[in-house]
């Protein structure tokens, strides 16, 4: 699956209002669009449209998606424009999980237009010093320290609370806050600023 297509395609369909008019804009046919929308939402864990016979309308994990893909799209243009016809290395940082998982692909087809750049990656969950460690750009999840560094946010990560059937099986479902005093828990050290837990209600309370 190749996310950056499908996000182009999602994009499209919305620009031009359907799946037929998304399949004339890209030169595909239109059951090659509806794949890249099944795939995307089997990704995204939601539907991104409400679908009647007459139109699609964007769902609100839909709208949330589609406002951060255009960042993340213009962030790449605007990248791409900036080192046109542009040689060397650049020296990334990037978090171990993050950097496997999502930048993989976007990496490889900045390449393809870009030939001769080159990229020496530090996948690490420390928190480097880009001046003194010679850095060009670091991608981090967390608080921006003040600073004189330009940075940019282009995306929300959100953090859930889940446990697997085994687990659930073994100690109990927990019905109350209470219940988790006696539950087990992995917690993400590296995030340790963002460990403590805020629970709401129904009534958000």
């Amino acid at each position: 699956m190749n996310r950056f297509e499908n996000r182009h395609t999602f994009i499209s369909v919305i620009e031009t209002g359907s799946i037929s008019g998304a399949a004339d804009r890209l030169g595909v046919a239109k059951s090659v669009v509806s794949r890249r929308l099944k795939e995307l939402e089997t990704h995204l864990g939601a539907a991104v449209f409400h679908r009647t016979i007459r139109q699609m309308t964007l769902t609100e994990t839909g709208r949330t998606f589609y406002h951060q893909s255009l960042r993340i799209l213009d962030d790449l243009f605007e990248a791409e424009h900036a080192v046109s016809e542009a040689h060397g290395t650049l020296k990334v940082a990037l978090l171990l999980s993050f950097g496997l998982m999502h930048l993989g692909p976007a990496i490889h087809e900045f390449l393809q237009i870009h030939p001769r750049i080159e990229f020496d990656l530090d996948f690490n969950d420390r928190q480097v010093d880009l001046m003194a460690e010679g850095f060009d750009l670091a991608v981090r999840i967390a608080k921006l320290a003040a600073s004189n560094l330009i940075a940019r946010r282009i995306a929300v990560i959100e953090a859930v609370i889940c446990a697997s059937p085994a687990y659930l099986e073994c100690k109990g479902m927990p019905t109350s806050v209470n219940d988790l005093i006696n539950h087990q828990c992995l917690a993400y050290n590296l995030l340790r600023d963002y460990n403590h837990w805020h629970l709401y209600g129904a009534d958000k309370n």
